[in-house]
């Protein structure tokens, strides 16, 4: 099988340059990757196909192929897109299905054919598949990864600032390749149930694709999985760094009696949605957790986040300074800790060394879509106490058969929470139980082979269905995709429409 991954914004190269310090080098380009090579491991012949930069700044994304060491079977291919220079992923659809698309097909020219099959990743490699499919007739997956109709919920766009918020995220675009991606895509994949209920409903999506109707066989639900590379509870590397370093802020913060207790870890970027304060607040109006454990809080960055809060700016000062407050109210600076981890190798040792504490991680986020965290701190062998809205619900419980995985909570309510970190950590054998349950639940579901296996499954099942489905009320590709012009432009009329009216 050889499968071409579709995947403009952001980039690859061999050494995973600029993760996380760029909005278009996060998450999604990590899942590709593990996807990819997974893949490869199964047989596969495998393309990353992304867009090329010719940018001083950006020297790695310059050459037309690059690899990964070690992986013959995986070839990052990259196609000019537009202007030479790195562009922003809100700023590339104008050359998406006009420069990369001519690109790609004149490549594969030269090549003796294109992939047996594509899959398309986000909005913009979504477009691309659909255009694609109608010039060459190869079928695609879509993963979405996210929605513009669920961020302009978040943005609460409104009929007044729609222009404004327009003009920076350009969502009118977004939102008709993304109809066009679900509509002309063989499968769309989802990493959770919900996912497809709460995301693919949305009125916004009208007349694209319906989730719970005709097209419901049209969606495969497919986790992302961990790199066991990396999270396992076997020691790596940074294990002797991060346990000094531990130490050093337990010795710093806590009264000697307390430094041998368990922790309560959490270690979620600081940003409102993930409720660090009301794991505080459970905290702090628990004596009885207070009694078995530490509150320990990651920020990247700071030796001393607590101490250091007024080096922050916004919405992480105002949280950190919260969460003071309510340490003063209580008097229980005494309980709490907090340190930097600052990559994946020092958390997942961070993950180990609090498991040999008999320790549990935390996250209570108000949502988490997906939560893959819970899952590599569960890899590692430590037990997780998660937020019950999104994607935790699946992975940490099953309902056919009963079994908790995790511990669920209503991050909504401090009682709950703190009730939830009892059920872990009041026992050894309830902790055991958590420990051994977590890890033998990644292994069995959460992996990246196991990803790639769903995956290779439902494109051979969407190739075996050819051609019945695949253009089933197929809606038109808009000519400004391949006439980017003012002619052409995409009205702010249709997205008003789609977002408001069909809202209504």
């Amino acid at each position: 099988m050889y499968i071409g991954f579709l995947n403009p914004q952001g980039n690859f190269d061999a050494h995973d340059n600029y993760w996380t310090e760029h909005p278009d080098f996060g998450g999604q380009l990590v899942y590709v990757k593990e996807v990819a090579l997974a893949m490869a491991a199964q047989g596969c012949r495998v393309d990353i196909i992304t867009r090329q930069i010719v940018d001083d700044n950006w020297p790695e994304f310059a050459a037309p192929l690059d690899s990964y060491p070690g992986c013959d079977n995986v070839r990052i291919v990259r196609i000019p897109c537009g202007p030479e220079k790195f562009l922003a992923k809100e700023d590339l659809w104008p050359y998406l299905g006009t420069d990369w698309v001519s690109g790609i097909i004149n490549f594969y020219e030269t090549e003796g054919g294109p992939p047996n099959f594509f899959t398309a990743h986000y909005g913009d490699g979504g477009l691309v598949g659909a255009v694609l499919k109608e010039k060459t007739g190869v079928p695609f997956t879509f993963t979405g990864h996210s929605l513009g109709a669920q961020k302009m919920d978040k943005l609460h766009v409104t009929l007044d600032n729609l222009a404004e918020i327009d003009r920076r995220f350009n969502f009118k675009e977004r939102l008709v390749a993304e109809r066009l991606a679900m509509n002309h895509a063989a499968r769309i994949i989802t990493s959770t149930q919900q996912e497809r209920v709460e995301q693919y409903t949305h009125r916004a999506y009208l007349g694209a694709i319906d989730p719970a109707g005709d097209d419901r066989d049209r969606f495969a639900v497919i986790p992302p999985g961990v790199n066991r590379r990396v999270f396992s509870p076997e020691p790596g590397e940074a294990d002797p760094v991060v346990g000094a370093r531990l130490e050093a802020a337990l010795a710093r913060d806590l009264p000697a009696e307390r430094r041998t207790l368990p922790m309560v870890l959490c270690s979620s970027r600081l940003d409102q949605k993930k409720n660090h304060v009301g794991l505080v607040q459970a905290f702090v109006q628990n004596g009885s957790l207070q009694d078995v454990a530490n509150l320990a809080i990651v920020v990247r960055g700071l030796d001393n986040p607590l101490q250091q809060r007024h080096q922050l700016k916004n919405e992480e000062r105002a949280i950190l300074d919260e969460i003071a407050r309510l340490l003063d109210e209580y008097s229980l600076w005494h309980t709490i800790t907090s340190f930097p981890l600052n990559n994946q190798a020092e958390l997942a040792a961070a993950y180990r060394l609090a498991a040999g504490r008999r320790s549990v991680f935390a996250l209570t986020a108000a949502y988490e879509p997906f939560g893959l965290a819970p899952l590599e701190a569960m890899s590692c062998g430590l037990p997780a106490v998660v937020t019950r809205n999104g994607g935790p619900s699946e992975s940490l419980f099953d309902s056919q058969t009963g079994t908790k995985y995790g511990v669920l909570v209503n991050p909504a309510d401090p009682a709950d929470i703190a009730a939830g970190l009892l059920d872990a950590l009041s026992t050894e054998e309830s902790w055991r139980y958590y420990q051994r349950a977590g890890v033998d639940r990644v292994i069995s579901r959460y992996t990246w082979d196991k990803t790639a296996e769903a995956y290779l499954a439902t494109i051979e099942q969407a190739l075996a269905a050819q051609p019945a489905g695949l253009d089933r009320n197929s809606l038109p590709i808009p000519t400004y995709f391949s006439q980017p012009n003012a002619t052409n432009q995409i009205d702010l009329s249709e997205l008003a429409q789609l977002y408001f009216v069909e809202n209504s």
